[in-house]
């Protein structure tokens, strides 16, 4: 089953729906970041297309094992587990200002989505080369379900 578009105006809208359902006070379902540090999270997968020089670019030997054994976990469209590993480029341990991640991640969402899916068609990532729109959507839009399903909304 394919999942829902988010370079589509009506599901970026409906995420950015779930995430204004978020308060500073929203708790997890499980795992342990606060709802600022999961936003701050989820702004990552955007820094590492957007401002990618933000963080290290993995070098040839850790390309190949995280597509070999990382990208289709990422991409492909069978939901993430609870409490999975996170990359070190995503764990965020200091807290984050919950007004300031909200407007950041909502702002990266709109773009992406007024971009459009045409600029993500067979477009570099930082980590697993090249994807295709569908990786690309499956990536960004099941991480999104993911971490809102944690945390209620």
């Amino acid at each position: 089953m394919a999942l829902p578009n988010i370079f589509t105006k009506p599901v970026a809208d409906g995420v950015i729906e779930r995430i204004n359902k978020l308060t500073p006070q929203s708790t997890p379902q499980w795992g342990k970041m606060s709802v600022s540090q999961m936003m701050a999270h989820c702004c990552v997968a955007y820094e590492l297309v957007y401002e990618a020089e933000k963080h290290p670019t993995p070098n040839a030997f850790m390309k190949l094992i995280l597509k070999l054994f990382v990208k289709d976990v990422v991409v492909s469209e069978k939901p993430y587990k609870h409490n999975s590993p996170t990359a070190p480029a995503f764990i965020i341990k200091d807290e984050k200002n919950f007004e300031a991640e909200k407007a950041r991640l909502i702002a990266y969402i709109t773009k992406t989505q007024e971009l459009g899916e045409a600029a993500f068609d067979n477009r570099m990532s930082h980590s697993f080369g090249r994807l295709s729109i569908n990786e690309w959507n499956n990536m960004f839009y099941k991480h999104f379900d993911h971490h809102l399903t944690q945390f209620g909304v």
